[in-house]
C-alpha cells in the first residue's frame, strides 16, 4: 500500500514538473493573461537580443517600451485563444475597453496567438480605427508580419548591429545562436542575455 501511493506522488511531481506549451496554457482572467503575454512578450525580445522594459503603471497606451536610448518604440502588446466565427483563425482585439486607439498612442502591436504558439508584430498604421483583426487565416492580409520581429530591429536601428554581429559570426569570430525551440530553452537564452547584459 504505501509503495502504491509513493509511486503515485512520484508520478504526480514528474507531471508537475513538466513544462507546460502554449496551447496547454489557459488563464481565464482577462488581466492576469494579459500580464502573462507582456512578460512573455518581454521573453521572446530578449531572445532575439532586443532590449524590453514594462513602464511603470498601466496608465500608458502601450505595455513596453523596445529599444535605446535615442530609438524607442512603444509596444502595445496583446493575445488570442478566440478562434473566428468560421472556424479559420483567430479574431484577436486591437481597441482598449471597446475604445479604439487614437493614432500615435503606440508604434507596433504584437499579437500572439497561444493555440499556434505565434507572434504577429503589427505597424500601428495597420491596424489604427480597428476594433479586431482575424489572425492565422490562409487570406489574412497580416501574415507578412507572422513572426516579424525584424520590424522591431530595423525601427530601433538594431539592424545594423545585427548584421555586423552576423559578419564577425562568418569570420569565425563569434558562434551564431540558434533560436531556442522550447520552454527551457527560452528560459536559458534568457538568462544568458541578462548575465551578458551584466558583464558589460
Amino acid at each position: 500500500m504505501v509503495g502504491g501511493r509513493v509511486a503515485k506522488r512520484k508520478a504526480k511531481s514528474a507531471r508537475e514538473i513538466q513544462p507546460k506549451t502554449a496551447v496547454q496554457h489557459k488563464i481565464a482572467d482577462k488581466k492576469k493573461r494579459g500580464e502573462w503575454v507582456e512578460l512573455r512578450f518581454m521573453a521572446e525580445a530578449a531572445e532575439r537580443n532586443l532590449p524590453a522594459c514594462k513602464p511603470f503603471g498601466d496608465s500608458e497606451n502601450f505595455d513596453v517600451v523596445v529599444g535605446r536610448p535615442g530609438k524607442f518604440v512603444g509596444v502595445q502588446v496583446k493575445c488570442t485563444v478566440f478562434r473566428s466565427k468560421n472556424g479559420e483563425g483567430y479574431l484577436c482585439s486591437v481597441c482598449s475597453s471597446h475604445n479604439i486607439y487614437k493614432p500615435g498612442a503606440f508604434d507596433f502591436l504584437a499579437a500572439y496567438v497561444v493555440p499556434e504558439d505565434v507572434w504577429f508584430i503589427l505597424p500601428a498604421k495597420e491596424i489604427m480605427g480597428m476594433r479586431s483583426v482575424s489572425l492565422c487565416t490562409p487570406t489574412s492580409r497580416y501574415e507578412k508580419y507572422r513572426e516579424a520581429w525584424e520590424l522591431l530591429r530595423e525601427a530601433v536601428g538594431m539592424r545594423e548591429e545585427a548584421e555586423a554581429a552576423s559578419g564577425e559570426a562568418a569570420e569565425g569570430t563569434e558562434a551564431v545562436e540558434t533560436l531556442p525551440r522550447n520552454a527551457m530553452e527560452r528560459m536559458q537564452t534568457s538568462l544568458k542575455f541578462v548575465r551578458r547584459q551584466w558583464e558589460r
